[in-house]
C-alpha cells in the first residue's frame, strides 16, 4: 500500500498515520523527519537543505524531492509506504509518479482528511500547553480543573505562538492554496479518498480503513 497523506493542519494527521502505519505494516515516512535526520546525519542532501533554511530560504523542490527518493528507496519501502507532508506541490507529486513509474509502481491512494476551517481554528486556538511539565490541554475539550493552571504542577498555562488565531489562519491560507491543486491532481487520477475528519479518532479511523478497502 502506497499512501499519501493529505489534510490542513490540525486534522489529525499525525495520530491516523501512526494508526495506518501499525495496520497496514507501512513505515510512516514525514518529511519534517526525514529531514532532521538527513541534517543530525549531515548527509550531503541533510548538509544542502540545511545551507537554505539557516539562511531563512526555503528548500528547492529538487533538494526535498531528492531526500523523499532517498528514503523511499529503502528497503523498509519495498511493501508501500505513507507519505505525511509530501508533495505539497505537483511539481513534486509528479516527481513522485516519475520516481514510482521507474520502478514500475504507483500511488495507490491520496487519503484527504477533511475538515472544515471554523473546527481547525477551534480546536487549534484553543489548546494550552504547561511550560513546566509540558502537559497539554483544550479549554473545550479537555480543560483543566482548575482555569489557566496545569493540573499536575499547578504552573500557569500558555498558548504557543502557532496557536494564535492570526498564525492558524495563515497556515491555513497557505495549504488551501497549495493543495487543492493537489486534491485536483490526484482527483484526476481516481486515486484521491476523501473521509470526515471531524470525528472521533477511532471512527476517522475506521472510516480510513473502509476507503482503503477498495484499494488493496
Amino acid at each position: 500500500m502506497k499512501i499519501v497523506l493529505l489534510g490542513p493542519p490540525g486534522a489529525g494527521k499525525g495520530t491516523q498515520a501512526k494508526l495506518i502505519s501499525e495496520k497496514y505494516s507501512i513505515p510512516h515516512i514525514s518529511t519534517g523527519d526525514i529531514f532532521r535526520k538527513n541534517i543530525s546525519e549531515k548527509t550531503k542532501l541533510g548538509v544542502e537543505a540545511k545551507r537554505y533554511m539557516d539562511n531563512g530560504q526555503l528548500v528547492p523542490d529538487q533538494v526535498t524531492i531528492d531526500i523523499v527518493k532517498d528514503r523511499l528507496s529503502k528497503n523498509d519501502c519495498k511493501e508501500g509506504f505513507l507519505l505525511d507532508g509530501f508533495p505539497r506541490t505537483v511539481k513534486q507529486a509528479e516527481a513522485l509518479d516519475e520516481f514510482l513509474n521507474e520502478n514500475h509502481n504507483k500511488i495507490d491512494a491520496a487519503l484527504l482528511i477533511d475538515v472544515e476551517e471554523k473546527f481547525i481554528l477551534e480546536r487549534m486556538t484553543g489548546r494550552r500547553v504547561c511550560p513546566s511539565c509540558g502537559a497539554s490541554y483544550h479549554i473545550r475539550f479537555n480543560p483543566p480543573k482548575v482555569e489557566g493552571k496545569c493540573d499536575a504542577c499547578d504552573s500557569d498555562l500558555i498558548q504557543r505562538k502557532d496557536d494564535t488565531e492570526a498564525t492558524v489562519k495563515e497556515r491555513l491560507d497557505v495549504y488551501n492554496q497549495q493543495t487543492q491543486p493537489l486534491v485536483d491532481y490526484y482527483k484526476n487520477q481516481n486515486a484521491l479518498l476523501k473521509v470526515e475528519g471531524t470525528k472521533e479518532i477511532n471512527q476517522v479511523f475506521d472510516e480510513i480503513c473502509d476507503a482503503l478497502k477498495a484499494v488493496k
